[in-house]
């Protein structure tokens, strides 16, 4: 079972890869990935949810001249991450040391998957993303991913793990926006060059974004304010990727490697306070007297159950064998209720077409160059002769469009 709590080593429960015997080789600064010149010159810039990594990832960005970025505080909860490393970005920004343009979200081992989670939770801070080992599965079961965010970020996954590959064409045929890239494959010149090549628009023409949580609801030029589950929208399903809903043995939240090659399953993780039968270092070598093989053949198991029932583990802990009564049980989804917000700018007509579900009230950045006198639909209601540039705060009451300048 994979621990909910989303700490920080919390996403060691699915595979890493380790990349110390895969290091990156030395790199070479470029003129397209590195510091433009010139005494005004920004840097592009490395953001990475964890922090303490940040050492490898400078060592290897030296001699490109790229600048790490890392959240001010390690949180444990997931979320608080995202928004401190948000705040960390915008701060860069604003203190014009960084290229907006050119800031790429990077995590490698039990970081990788937290790649995926902050994208689908800020998508529009970041020109791509890179995930280096790890595996995507933990955010996936967090039932927060939704692909609709990755529509103008993509994402190098470097993936090595038994079933990555399949895994990552799963997701593209999700429409989820990510490459897969063999460790073989993967020196600093093929990854580092893979990112520069990306670019983030302030202003893109088209955006697609999904949330369910007002706290993470901003869409580069759109930002949903209130959510109103009345404003249903057939026209705009969910993305959202559906977690694993293999069983598990009621031990708590313990965590493993996928790709651990046996005997049984070795305990890497144990969430803060546990309180269970586990230790770290025991190994589950069999269940009702059936020997597990590994880490992946015990996964194939769990997932082919579909009932819940009474069971009984062995593990092995150190030189002598403790035999745990428990159970198999099924995860229980609480239904996710999400707003998502898909529009474009059409130069042609210069209109700014708006459809969103479960939204009535968001606010809308013109840039200037839009504001050249096209109208607004959202949702079928018209707003006419957008002239002036800047914020405008939109709302639907019966069924009626209100417009007002945004207040700061």
């Amino acid at each position: 079972m994979i621990s909910k709590n989303w700490s920080r080593r919390s996403v060691l429960a699915c595979g890493i890869i380790s990349l110390a015997a895969q290091a990156l080789l030395p790199v070479r600064a470029r003129a397209q990935g590195g510091a433009p010149s010139g005494p005004a010159a920004k840097t592009p810039a490395i953001a990475l949810i964890d922090a303490s990594d940040a050492a490898q990832w400078q060592a290897w960005t030296k001699d490109l001249g790229w600048r790490v970025i890392t959240p001010a505080a390690s949180e444990a909860n997931i979320d608080l991450r995202v928004q401190a490393l948000a705040t960390a970005v915008q701060n860069a920004i604003r203190d014009s040391s960084v290229d907006p343009a050119r800031i790429y979200l990077a995590g490698r081992g039990d970081a990788a998957a937290a790649v995926f989670y902050t994208i689908s939770r800020v998508p529009d801070l970041w020109a791509a993303g890179l995930a280096l080992g790890g595996s995507p599965q933990p955010a996936i079961d967090s039932d927060r991913i939704f692909t609709a965010n990755f529509t103008n970020v993509p994402v190098l996954w470097v993936g090595g793990g038994a079933g990555d590959q399949a895994l990552a064409g799963k997701l593209q045929a999700a429409k989820l926006n990510v490459e897969w890239l063999s460790p073989a494959s993967a020196t600093n010149t093929a990854v580092f060059d893979w990112l520069a090549k990306h670019r983030r628009d302030d202003f893109p023409a088209e955006i697609d974004c999904e949330t369910n949580s007002p706290t993470f609801a901003h869409c580069y030029w759109i930002q949903l304010t209130k959510f109103d589950v009345n404003e249903r929208n057939d026209v705009l399903p969910s993305t959202r990727l559906a977690a694993a809903s293999s069983a598990a043995l009621d031990l708590g939240g313990f965590g493993f490697k996928t790709d651990d090659p046996g005997p049984g399953v070795l305990v890497t993780f144990l969430p803060e306070k546990y309180s269970g039968p586990l230790k770290m270092g025991d190994r589950i070598v069999a269940l009702d007297g059936k020997p597990i093989e590994n880490a992946r053949q015990y996964g194939e198991t769990m997932a082919k159950i579909t009932d819940e029932k009474p069971a009984v583990a062995t593990v092995q802990r150190g030189k002598e064998r403790v035999r745990m009564e428990t159970r198999i049980v099924l995860p229980r989804r609480e239904m996710v209720v999400s707003a998502r917000v898909e529009a474009q700018y059409v130069p042609d007509d210069k209109d700014i077409q708006i459809v969103s579900r479960t939204v009535k009230e968001l606010r809308v950045t013109i840039p200037p160059h839009w504001a050249q006198g096209g109208r607004l639909y959202w949702n079928g209601l018209t707003l006419e002769k957008i002239d002036t540039p800047g914020c405008i705060l939109l709302s639907v009451e019966k069924e009626l469009l209100h417009a007002a300048p945004c207040a700061n």
